[in-house]
């Protein structure tokens, strides 16, 4: 069980594996009011951190779990830098089926709501590892103009419209699934560059370095093609933000 190897090339350096940045990122932890002793779960984790600079900065532990081998030995090497590897631990596994040994106070799942077929699956998912009183963190895409077309859809890395809500209506699944949004940090264009724009560098730079290398042709076309696309349609079209839920 591992990730795709292209994932992680194109990836590459980056430790915020989503349209946030590092401000953005302390803003979120900031606002959900995060205090020592607090503990957490990030299932689909990445690289960890957002658990890593979590426990410096708030004084919280906690669990990182991801299907990736690469990035939870990247997680594991971050917690040592920044000091935090005695309150944070990070676990090769599947997230959608990985329970904790103990209900924890703030379960995540930023940007990964594949792992239960979509966000009410995903929210049932995290809830389970819940404290009574705990909050959810939800990391999802929705459509900032609605598409005007199929070419846009899949520009936007969707098979439909369907695969994502508008702003409104992800607020009011959140609702329907029995949840008030408290708090939400939203990605804009410049995050959005940001992150797309460093897969780029990464994808140049590895191709550079192998050039003979048997995905080398698949990510030479992705790097042609992703710049257009990303300024075409994604960052027109498409938000992501992160939203702080708790049960009603």
């Amino acid at each position: 069980m591992d990730l795709d190897r292209s994932h992680v090339i194109r990836e590459g350096d980056l430790r915020i594996l989503n349209p946030f940045d590092a401000g953005k990122l302390a803003t979120l932890g900031q606002a959900i009011r995060l205090r020592p002793g607090m503990s957490l779960l990030d299932l689909c984790c990445g690289k960890g951190e957002l658990l890593c600079t979590w426990a410096r900065e708030h004084g919280i532990s906690g669990t990182g779990v991801d299907i990736s081998t690469a990035f939870v030995a990247a997680a594991g090497e971050r917690a040592a830098e920044l000091g935090v590897a005695d309150r944070v631990r990070f676990v090769h596994g599947d997230a959608a089926a990985y329970v904790p040994g103990e209900l924890v106070d703030v379960a995540a799942c930023v940007g990964a709501t594949w792992i239960g077929g979509g966000v009410p699956g995903t929210l049932e998912i995290l809830e389970r590892a819940l404290r009574p009183g705990g909050m959810l963190l939800v990391g999802e895409p929705y459509w900032r103009r609605t598409p005007p077309d199929q070419a846009t859809v899949q520009g936007c890395h969707a098979t439909s419209r369907e695969d994502f809500h508008e702003l409104p209506g992800l607020v009011e699944l959140f609702g329907r699934c029995g949840f008030d949004l408290v708090e939400m940090v939203l990605a804009d264009q410049d995050s959005w560059d940001r992150y797309a724009a460093a897969h780029w560098l990464n994808l140049s730079r590895w191709l550079d370095d192998n050039p003979d290398d048997d995905l080398a042709p698949q990510l030479r076309a992705e790097l042609t093609e992703d710049p257009v696309r990303h300024v075409r349609y994604v960052r027109e079209y498409l938000g992501w933000g992160v939203f702080a839920l708790r049960r009603r």
